[in-house]
């Protein structure tokens, strides 16, 4: 039986968010701002169906899935762009691959302790970038 993820998380620590955002082209100002808000993460999960929230004091942003279901998202909490996507389980893990502009992009969930890590990545020039 896979982890129940409902919650409400708070961010921790950003690493690399920064180095990320330049990856995607993102412009210094909102890769500035971005780096010092400390969003919370708000996720409900029935099953194998996903609806999560970021919310900060100047974003908030909601993206629903169900499991092993591909569907278009907008990335309106990073750089805007349109994205094809499924989410998998990987053990106890959330594993999110994304197709369009930017290649072999996606992120990977799991909850540690009383903690819920996120490690986002992208592929650019052959390396790879996580966050």
């Amino acid at each position: 039986m896979p982890p129940d993820y409902n919650g409400t998380w708070d961010m921790v620590s950003n690493d690399n968010l920064e180095g990320y955002m330049a990856a995607l082209d993102i412009n210094f100002a909102t890769r500035k701002i971005a780096s010092m808000l400390k969003p919370q993460e708000v996720i409900k999960q029935d099953g194998d169906s996903f609806t999560f929230q970021t919310i900060s004091p100047v974003l908030k942003y909601e993206c629903s899935f169900k499991i092993g279901e591909e569907f278009e998202e907008v990335t309106k909490a990073m750089d805007h762009r349109k994205c094809q996507c499924v989410v998998n389980w990987d053990n106890d893990k959330l594993v999110c691959v994304q197709k369009g502009e930017k290649r072999n992009r996606g992120w990977t969930h799991w909850i540690q302790g009383d903690e819920l890590h996120l490690e986002a990545s992208l592929q650019k020039d052959n390396i790879t970038l996580p966050l």
